[in-house]
């Protein structure tokens, strides 16, 4: 009976060690499944004792349309969350650090760009009013019914973002880099899109001229777009 109790121990324990791992792959599985892309994910770690979650370079690609070439590069995820709101089906963030590394917009031999086929617009480096209520409204109902939870806010959001790429697989002569550098802006007290119109502004700003040749073709209306995707 100690043996097998010994044996039922170490097979908790190899399940506890393994549970990261397992994770990880789930969620490689379910982006790939969701966005037609293959990922990646350096690791996972899930706090038992402790309520946070950190992902570790996340890196997704493009589908073959677009080359198979790098998407996004994202070093770091981390979230802090509050367990009693989470018990009543309410996410309560206490802390979010977000460190985007690299997003690649590829523009492939057809003419159509990544980021417009997943549905997901450009800032536009002009000063725009807030989300609509109704927006607002539709956005939160829709992540309440992916996920179950009702969103409640963001305590501390602390952003970073590196490098913005442009490629164009037909005429590489367009390529192009643009570093963005916001290193830990930090935004409290998130509660819809409109609370992120500054870190927009700065995007929008800093890119210069970059987004400009791309603003002539608006994202498809009937994409999903990733950002819902990732909700």
């Amino acid at each position: 009976m100690f043996r097998l109790f010994l044996l039922a121990v170490l097979l908790v324990a190899i399940l506890i060690l393994s549970l990261n791992s397992i994770l990880r792959v789930i969620m490689e599985h379910r982006l790939a499944a969701q966005t037609g892309m293959d990922a990646e994910i350096g690791r996972v770690a899930f706090r038992w004792f402790e309520p946070q979650v950190e992902i570790r370079d996340l890196k997704i690609y493009n589908s073959p349309e677009f080359g198979g070439t790098l998407f996004l590069d994202i070093p770091e995820i981390h979230l802090e969350y509050d367990r009693p709101a989470l018990a009543h089906s309410r996410l309560h963030l206490t802390l979010v650090r977000f460190n985007l590394g690299e997003l690649d917009i590829v523009k492939n031999e057809a003419g159509r760009t990544n980021i417009f086929a997943l549905g997901l617009a450009l800032p536009t480096g002009k000063v725009g009013g807030p989300a609509t209520p109704a927006a607002t409204a539709a956005g939160l109902s829709e992540f309440q019914h992916r996920t179950g939870l009702a969103f409640e806010s963001i305590d501390t959001l602390n952003v970073s973002i590196g490098t913005l790429k442009y490629l164009d697989l037909k005429d590489p002569r367009h390529n192009r880099t643009q570093k963005i550098g916001i290193e830990n802006l930090v935004l409290k007290n998130v509660k819809t899109p409109a609370d992120l119109l500054s870190l927009s502004m700065i995007v929008a700003l800093r890119g210069g001229d970059f987004f400009n040749s791309l603003l002539n073709h608006p994202p498809p209306a009937a994409s999903p777009g990733l950002l819902k995707l990732l909700f």
